[in-house]
């Protein structure tokens, strides 16, 4: 999952940042309304958390104009107005939910997790095809019943995918999700990785498909 961060106190967004890092999430910061708007307009995200108090604009403005602009990726809300009637303010922008500071890390990547499955369509937070299972909240892969070791990586294209299913993920929209814009990788380095998650999950689990690319399927006759 990648996700933006709009947030102008730079050492809060450094902490989450990081925090949510380490939970496996590719999180990009933005210190102002400004910059947040350029990089969601040349850039693909699967979610934005919005910071109200920005020095160039109040958040419910830039996200009221996004959504004006049909930017209808999810937007959490993270801030220290607590007043009802700010909260009411955020959800007429176009929010999709709201935490207040201070928070718990947890929750923010619990909120984040069910707002993105619930945009891709699926409400459960343990996504499965055929006999393999990713539990969005904890990031555990098994298959079968048995845990599978992934790398940081390869989890967070096999979540995709999961997400995406049984849509066909092109290459460039993997790389525009899957990894940071700064290291964005050629498509040699996403088919190695892709191999790299069918030895370890089943060949026939992830689907080429020449010219438009990956899909994850369920092999046949297979027990949920």
């Amino acid at each position: 999952m990648k996700v933006l961060l709009i947030e102008d106190d730079r050492a809060l967004a450094e902490a989450l940042g990081e925090a949510l890092g380490e939970a496996g999430l590719l999180v990009e910061v933005a210190g102002t309304g400004g910059e947040g708007d350029y990089l969601l307009r040349t850039e693909r995200y699967d979610a934005v958390v919005l910071d109200l108090g920005l020095p160039d604009g109040d958040g419910t403005r830039w996200l009221a104009q996004w959504r004006e602009d049909a930017i209808d990726l999810p937007v959490l809300v993270l801030t220290a107005r607590e007043r009802w009637s700010d909260k009411a303010a955020g959800f007429s922008a176009g929010a999709d939910d709201y935490v207040t500071k201070p928070f718990e890390t947890a929750e923010v990547l619990f909120r984040l997790h069910a707002l993105v499955r619930r945009s891709h369509g699926h409400a459960h937070p343990v996504l499965s095809s055929g006999a393999l299972a990713y539990d969005t909240h904890t990031g555990s892969v098994t298959l079968a019943g048995r845990p599978v070791s992934l790398t940081a990586q390869e989890s967070r294209l096999l979540a995709y995918l999961m997400h995406a299913t049984p849509r066909v993920v092109s290459r460039s929209e993997l790389a525009e999700h899957v990894y940071d814009r700064d290291h964005e990788p050629d498509s040699n380095v996403i088919d190695v990785q892709v191999s790299r998650l069918r030895r370890k999950l089943g060949g026939e689990r992830i689907e080429t498909r020449r010219g438009q690319g990956y899909r994850l399927v369920a092999p046949e006759g297979e027990a949920t």
